[in-house]
């Protein structure tokens, strides 16, 4: 059960994250614009359970690449929320501004890992 809700976390966290990717492929139907225009309330959701899932999953050594992508859409979604936690809060979202130039690629990755976990087809996990 946990695997699936990590897997659906890390689809709607891909599809926020890599919407710039997306919405070239859909053309003019917007499709996907309107799916994250939709999942946008629930971000902080989202990117609490890809990180603590992610967490969870990292001690797990054939899912530790799937368990990288969820915590790092998890950091990349939380930045505001990161930095009010004392003592780790300033480094996290240093971490969070850092790898932001990425988050279109972290973004497709998590989306894909995702659906392929939806089929069990991930051969990260």
């Amino acid at each position: 059960m946990i695997y699936l809700i990590f897997e659906i976390a890390c689809i709607c966290a891909g599809i926020m994250l890599a919407i710039t990717t997306l919405d070239r492929l859909d053309g003019e139907s917007n499709f996907f614009v309107n799916i994250a225009a939709k999942l946008q309330p629930l971000s902080p959701l989202i990117g609490v359970l890809t990180l603590a899932i992610g967490i969870m999953f990292i001690f797990k050594f054939n899912c530790i690449i799937f368990a990288i992508v969820g915590i790092a859409c998890g950091i990349l979604l939380l930045p505001q929320q990161l930095s009010k936690i004392p003592g780790i809060g300033d480094p996290l979202f240093i971490l969070s501004k850092k790898i932001n130039p990425y988050k279109v690629l972290i973004g497709d990755a998590a989306l894909i890992l995702g659906v392929l976990g939806l089929f069990n087809m991930n051969p990260f996990c």
